[in-house]
């Protein structure tokens, strides 16, 4: 049934991709996977030339937002890149999309895809990931309803969402500095256009709020982490043995590269510690190494009550692991710099240089802390209250600031 199901989706991606493009573009493609197979670099590009073509960010179109029923619930369109399990950012959209319905507000998911999928593709993905979503899921290339409020949720849906004639405030849920994730060229200054459509910025933490009214005049509120107590919490009579590493290639922020030589630094050091990996696999660190690769939730937090310190590395924004860990009685080593600084502001966080010396010196401070049973009772409690709702409440706030105004 899966075969079946996959080779309907590629047919209709084919027959988009030759729709919209044509067929010397399947042709360019193919050739494009062949390359990749033998270690040529082509990638099929993040956004579409045409909606950046269109995208004439001089030119504002006047601000239409139609008005709100009398019993004030609204409705917001949001335009996302395709949700995948375990995506941090996709999993803090979809809560504060769901505090906004708990509320009686209408949300529509709108899928922004490159690769030619359809939104009927990726709806199942979503239902089972996010069980929690009611909203219908559409394609944004089929064009947006109108709505009180339009979201970008990653630079690239930012130009689908400049462009697109539906009525709405624009507003723009920015969890990362996203120029960041690419060489200075042409996608990073891409990226950073997206911050000038005149759009309103909602941001996970106050540091990006901070940098885009500073750097780019962008209007910005921001929104604290919340920490989900439910599934990260203290477990009773699990000993601790060990040290946890979110190793993911796949994200060149999260350095990878720094992390596993920490680790090694640390192994020399503390053989008969343990060392646990997740987020994908990596092949063995030593006889006490522990891959789990990816893993749920749920699994996540039995990994970390068994750790004393985590090492969780931000080059941009600040991840959802540290609180995680944080909540689970497990103490997050972390690379110095403002931006870890400002959004964590936790004395529970242990900062250190961006190198494996001073990485691999922090994490052992941490293992052999006397007492250890009470640093993780003060850490854990230090989070119990960081709940998500939090965040969704500032965002209807901000909402209903914005559209009066």
């Amino acid at each position: 049934m899966k075969v079946v199901q996959q080779l309907r989706r590629r047919a209709h991606q084919v027959t988009r991709i030759v729709r919209e493009q044509g067929v010397r573009q399947v042709g360019a493609r193919a050739l494009g996977r062949a390359a990749r197979r033998f270690g040529a670099e082509a990638e099929v590009f993040p956004v579409r030339w045409e909606d950046v073509r269109a995208a004439d960010i001089g030119a504002r179109r006047p601000v239409v937002v139609p008005p709100v029923p009398a019993d004030g619930r609204l409705t917001v369109n949001w335009v996302s890149t395709p949700p995948s399990p375990g995506s941090g950012g996709h999993t803090t959209m979809f809560r504060l999309i769901e505090h906004l319905e708990s509320l009686g507000h209408t949300c529509r998911l709108y899928l922004y895809d490159v690769y030619g999928s359809r939104a009927a593709d990726h709806e199942p993905v979503v239902r089972s990931a996010f069980p929690g979503f009611r909203g219908p899921v559409h394609d944004v290339l089929d064009g947006m309803a109108d709505a009180h409020a339009v979201f970008a949720t990653a630079w690239m849906t930012a130009y689908p969402a400049f462009n697109d004639p539906c009525a709405g405030r624009r507003f723009y849920l920015v969890q990362d500095y996203e120029p960041w994730f690419f060489p200075v060229g042409g996608l990073s200054a891409l990226a950073e256009n997206t911050y000038r459509m005149g759009f309103h910025g909602f941001t996970a933490g106050r540091f990006l709020a901070d940098k885009l009214r500073a750097e780019t005049g962008m209007a910005a509120d921001s929104f604290d982490f919340g920490c989900d107590a439910d599934r990260y919490h203290l477990l009773d009579g699990v000993p601790r043995d060990g040290v946890v590493f979110y190793a993911r290639r796949l994200a060149p922020r999260r350095a990878i590269e720094i992390g596993l030589l920490a680790l090694e630094v640390f192994a020399e050091r503390h053989p008969d510690v343990a060392i646990h990996t997740y987020g994908e696999k990596i092949g063995s660190l030593g006889p006490r190494h522990v891959d789990h690769g990816l893993v749920t939730p749920d699994r996540l937090n039995d990994i970390y009550n068994r750790c004393y310190a985590g090492l969780t590395l931000s080059m941009t924004n600040v991840s959802l692991v540290p609180h995680e860990m944080l909540a689970a009685g497990c103490l997050p080593v972390v690379n110095d710099a403002v931006h870890n600084r400002v959004v964590l502001d936790n004395d529970h966080v242990r900062y250190a240089p961006a190198t494996p010396h001073d990485l691999a010196r922090a994490l052992s401070d941490v293992v052999t802390l006397p007492d250890f049973g009470a640093v993780a009772r003060a850490a854990s409690a230090s989070v119990s209250g960081r709940s998500w709702d939090a965040a969704g409440h500032e965002l209807e706030k901000v909402l209903r600031r914005e559209l009066s105004a």
